[in-house]
């Protein structure tokens, strides 16, 4: 029996027209629907191999196909590579997705492969897959693979390489399995190692009626957890260390991006913050600090990890930058401060221990953060590594699910 799935081959038919028909041919032997879309910028002399061509995804660009057929070759990727974001995502049969790319193709690909929702096989096989691949890879589930030559034909390695994309991608389809466990609602929780003792007593009281799901805070853990919001995927998030927006900020090497605390705007699903290790910025060896900074407080946190303990002044832009995000949101929000401190290191008699620089976060917190009937504020006396903080956090998260 023919599969009604559908397994979208993406490439640039005026340079891999021939990898990816071959791909196309080992999928069609085991009877799996596939449609070939062409993101090529130049030649459209392939059309005919085509199920979408090119000029169909470039007319999903704002300012039209002229946009991508500009002559301009860094323009042009740059411009196709939104158009078949915007494509994909008007897109509701798919299935499972294949990209076949150089250095162009995977930066024009992996960018709408990452808008797909967690859980849908993306593979994308690239020249470009044995360095550094966060960059293609984001928060999402792509799966790379380094192609080992170039993309130029086919021949006694391309062969095997790409059998073996074709068989994976395949096998994602044919051998899905179905969850026979009824799954628990699942929640975020982001946690960082001074943050632990809080994250692990939160997620333990709530394991038996909620799946828990705990990312490290460490830039892409972040991503991560909004990429799942955003995905719908998330019944509920406890953001209790947002340590990231202090490395974002200030030029730490474990930092969000511009767009934290977005998903959370975006997907209204019910949220719990506080102000984990916001006391902190990360750096690597103590010799990559930057220079503007040798004068300020350090811990070494281990040979290559050294924190900077944040100023009154860094706390108050921090307050000013998470409370306008949450201001944004329209979902329930309760942001939880906990006076006592804000990481292990941040204690009375700590490292990092520092009232005055904690209370400038309140103060401009206090001060720009807008409650309404959804969106509230709470101070407790207590420290975040407490049992008294983990139970108000559990109590609180209690209340916005009902």
């Amino acid at each position: 029996m023919a599969s009604t799935s559908t397994i979208y081959l993406v490439t640039t038919l005026d340079t891999k027209g021939q990898e990816i028909v071959y791909i196309k041919n080992i999928l069609d032997l085991k009877s799996l629907n596939c449609k070939i879309i062409d993101v090529s910028t130049q030649s459209h002399q392939f059309n005919h191999l085509a199920t979408i061509t090119a000029e169909t995804v470039a007319s999903y660009h704002p300012d039209g196909k002229q946009a991508v057929f500009c002559g301009d070759r860094g323009k042009a990727i740059v411009a196709m590579a939104e158009a078949f974001k915007l494509f994909l995502m008007t897109q509701n049969d798919v299935e499972a997705i294949l990209g076949l790319g150089g250095s162009g193709g995977t930066a024009l690909i992996t960018p709408a492969m990452q808008s797909l929702a967690v859980g849908i096989p993306k593979l994308m096989v690239s020249t470009m897959a044995s360095g550094d691949i966060s960059g293609y890879i984001g928060a999402s589930d792509i799966a790379m693979m380094y192609s080992v030559t170039d993309i130029a034909g086919i021949n006694v390695i391309s062969r095997k390489v790409l059998t073996n994309a074709a068989n994976f991608i395949a096998g994602s389809i044919l051998f899905k399995t179905q969850d026979t466990i009824e799954d628990k609602p699942a929640i975020g929780l982001t946690m960082f190692g001074v943050t632990t003792k809080c994250v692990q007593s939160v997620s333990t009281k709530l394991n038996g009626q909620y799946d828990c799901l705990v990312f490290h805070a460490t830039g892409s853990g972040g991503k991560a957890m909004e990429k799942l919001a955003d995905s719908h995927l998330l019944h509920g998030v406890l953001d209790i260390t947002t340590t990231e927006v202090c490395d974002y900020l200030f030029g730490g090497v474990l930092a969000c991006d511009e767009d934290r605390f977005g998903a959370i705007a975006r997907s209204q699903v019910p949220y719990i913050g506080s102000c984990g290790a916001l006391d902190m910025v990360n750096f690597a060896s103590p010799d990559t600090i930057p220079q503007k900074y040798q004068d300020r407080l350090f811990y070494p946190h281990n040979p290559q990890v050294t924190l900077m303990r944040t100023t009154p002044e860094e706390n108050q832009k921090m307050a000013n930058w998470i409370a306008n995000k949450l201001n944004q949101c329209q979902g329930y929000v309760t942001f939880i401060i906990p006076e006592g401190g804000f990481s292990a290191l941040d204690i009375e008699g700590g490292a990092f221990w520092s009232p005055k620089a904690n209370q400038a976060f309140i103060d401009e917190f206090e001060k720009t953060f807008i409650q309404t009937q959804k969106r509230k504020l709470i101070k407790t006396p207590y420290h975040i590594n407490s049992p008294q903080f983990c139970n108000l956090i559990i109590n609180e998260f209690t209340k916005i699910m009902k």
